[in-house]
């Protein structure tokens, strides 16, 4: 009995190391040049990247992170216009999403139409994807032509060029650290998102 005791305190330690022994380097890396008024947490992403949909659909990982983050830490998600020939549109298309909040129902129809039937190939094309995910046409235009809409494609480029971002999908914690996609140690597949969740829990509450 003593020595299951042991070997269960010995488990419960080697797990609590791991959580704490997250170093910058390997799981994360600090930003050279901090960056000041980004969301606490933030991720990159594109509709046209393999990685992104999988990051999505597979993983599940901005899911995972959101749903476990601590009570008051938002987290917002940046689409970026440098991947695709409707790189830009896409970036303009993602920020009527987060307007009329409906990143959720959006999300899918976008990956699916450009990862998966390529039935995306033109604004017109973007369009009928909210029209399918249930926004009005009208609805839609009167957002893509709005100033706030405008001012957040604006800010997504913006804070992309700040961070120097070269790929995604990519992960920033309070303009100071980026969580190293590659740097996440698992032995199962299905436990990449959480892991992945607690290096973000990790930053965020890092002093």
């Amino acid at each position: 009995m003593k020595k299951i005791m042991l070997a269960l305190i010995g488990i419960a330690m080697s797990f609590g190391a791991a959580a704490a022994n997250y170093t910058e380097g390997k799981e994360y890396t600090d930003i050279k040049q901090p960056v000041q008024n980004l969301p606490q947490v933030l991720e990159f992403f594109s509709f046209y990247c393999p990685h992104c949909y999988q990051f999505e659909n597979v993983y599940k990982v901005p899911q995972t992170v959101e749903k476990n983050l601590p009570e008051g830490v938002k987290m917002e998600r940046y689409h970026v216009d440098f991947l695709g020939p409707l790189g830009p549109n896409l970036t303009q298309a993602w920020a009527v999403a987060m307007v009329l909040k409906v990143e959720d129902k959006v999300t899918p129809v976008l990956f699916e139409g450009i990862q998966k039937t390529q039935s995306i190939n033109t604004p017109a094309d973007i369009r009928n994807a909210f029209v399918k995910a249930g926004v009005s046409g009208d609805e839609y235009d009167a957002a893509l032509n709005s100033f706030v809409v405008k001012s957040l494609v604006a800010k997504q480029q913006n804070a992309a060029q700040d961070l120097k971002l070269r790929g995604v999908p990519a992960m920033f914690v309070d303009g100071k650290y980026q969580v190293r996609n590659n740097g996440i140690a698992v032995e199962n597949a299905a436990d990449y998102a959480k892991e992945f969740s607690n290096v973000v829990n990790y930053l965020v509450n890092k002093k």
